[in-house]
């Protein structure tokens, strides 16, 4: 009997039919298809049709290392044949272990212990969670509040919900949520003519400290993302806020945490972005990139003083927070994997190099009259696009494809985050090809 070769069409039937896809209105996937994929390697996605797309957004920003990465495959297949899983209440294993002391090691100075989630918006409960109980184990039950900027994003779980400012996401849910408050964004777009970004930073820091000043009796953190604000539309700002955050979070007994979900491991040109900055959070969030793109996995890193407030004989006093895959080591054996080529190819400098031939090519991306706001954070790009077009965002995607581009602007801004494995030619590829679905569109 001759075997079926599954098509495009085919696959799109059957998935229109039993999946119900996230972050989506099933209703607009009757004019606007899905995309099937049948395979990945290297920056490239393939249909089953042969058409390839260049994997410009690293697939919703977890892929760093590339599709098919051959070292996170033969590791993977090496934990397979010793362990697939166990649970890590009242038990132990090696690569959770290992991936926590090296974590400790590469991490900003005194985060020494790790508590392990599932996703991104777990982690943003378990940091959310631990700091309200630290306070209430340290005899202050009434810090039980949290800030956050204008225009954030931390999950979307009911209490990631609570700090994050994306009317989208929230408003659904508003009547199930503990509402929080929000402060100024140091987003340097919104800066004065002739203000400079640290200058403008500065100046949204006396909001955070204003706020500190009436409330830090009920406020139990401040949680930022540290210089790029994803969902706000790759929102950037200059790191002498976060200096000045972890000075004003010490003068009022706040915490600080630092949601690196997406821009840590490497994103924004450090390791982790909250080292330009010079600090150390109370909270450090690490998902997404971690695994190299492979398996969910989330880290939260804190401080020992916060450890050692529920290291107690009382159960009660413990933090009582599981997920059946916490830890898991298949999960964490491709995080150690992932460090692994952070370790043995230099890729931070090589980022650096890579981030320097790309805003060399793409200057005439730059300056097309239809670019605004061109900017640049490590391996992360942005610009808005004076459209006529309200449906911007649809049509972008959807020429894009036309040119082997996988783009998903936001609104009107476009942005790229690619695998850090991404190479010249490919760079050229995006940067000439985005400019001519940009002069196509305006």
């Amino acid at each position: 009997m001759q075997e079926h070769t599954l098509t495009n069409a085919d696959l799109i039937r059957r998935s229109l039919a039993a999946v119900w896809h996230p972050c989506s209105q099933m209703k607009h996937y009757e004019t606007f298809p899905l995309v099937p994929i049948s395979r990945g390697q290297g920056s490239w996605l393939y249909d089953f049709d042969g058409n390839r797309y260049l994997d410009t957004v690293s697939s919703w920003w977890v892929n760093l290392f590339g599709h098919g990465n051959p070292r996170i495959n033969a590791a993977l297949r090496d934990q397979l044949e010793k362990l697939e899983h166990v649970m890590l209440a009242g038990f132990t294993h090696e690569p959770v272990v290992e991936l926590s002391e090296r974590l400790r090691e590469i991490a900003p100075p005194g985060l020494g212990h790790c508590f392990y989630g599932s996703d991104g918006a777990s982690a943003t409960e378990i940091a959310l969670k631990m700091s309200a109980h630290y306070w209430r184990n340290s005899g202050k039950p009434g810090k039980m509040q949290f800030i956050s900027l204008q225009h954030s994003y931390h999950g979307e779980t009911l209490g990631a919900l609570s700090v994050t400012d994306v009317a989208l996401f929230r408003d659904a849910y508003g009547a199930l949520i503990r509402q929080q408050a929000t402060i100024a964004s140091p987003d340097w777009r919104n800066a004065e003519c002739g203000e400079t970004a640290e200058a403008y930073a500065l100046r949204c820091a006396e909001a955070l400290e204003t706020h500190l000043q009436q409330h830090h009796e009920q406020l139990a953190a401040f949680i930022i993302e540290p210089l790029v604000q994803g969902a706000a539309g790759m929102a950037m700002y200059h790191p002498a806020y976060l200096r000045r955050a972890r000075a004003l979070c010490d003068e009022y007994g706040v915490h600080l945490i630092a949601d690196e979900i997406a821009v840590g491991m490497g994103r924004t040109g450090t390791m982790f972005a909250c080292e330009q900055g010079g600090i150390t959070p109370d909270f450090l969030l690490i998902s997404k990139g971690i695994t190299g793109g492979y398996l969910p996995l989330s880290i939260v890193m804190t401080r020992d003083a916060i450890y050692q407030a529920f290291y107690a004989d009382q159960t009660a006093r413990g933090f009582l927070h599981s997920h059946s895959y916490t830890g898991n080591p298949l999960a964490c054996r491709a995080a150690l994997a992932t460090l692994d080529i952070f370790a043995q190819d230099d890729v931070l400098n090589t980022n650096r190099a890579k981030a320097a031939f790309f805003n060399r090519i793409a200057q005439p991306l730059r300056e097309h009259p239809a670019v605004r706001n061109w900017r640049n954070t490590g391996m992360i790009w942005a610009f808005e696009v004076a459209t006529p077009h309200a449906d911007f965002a649809q049509r972008c995607f959807t020429l894009g494809l036309q040119h082997e581009l996988l783009l998903r602007p936001m609104g009107n801004t476009v942005y790229f985050m690619p695998p850090y494995v991404i190479n010249e030619d490919e760079m050229q590829l995006l940067a000439s090809r985005t400019l001519t679905v940009i002069e196509a569109l305006t």
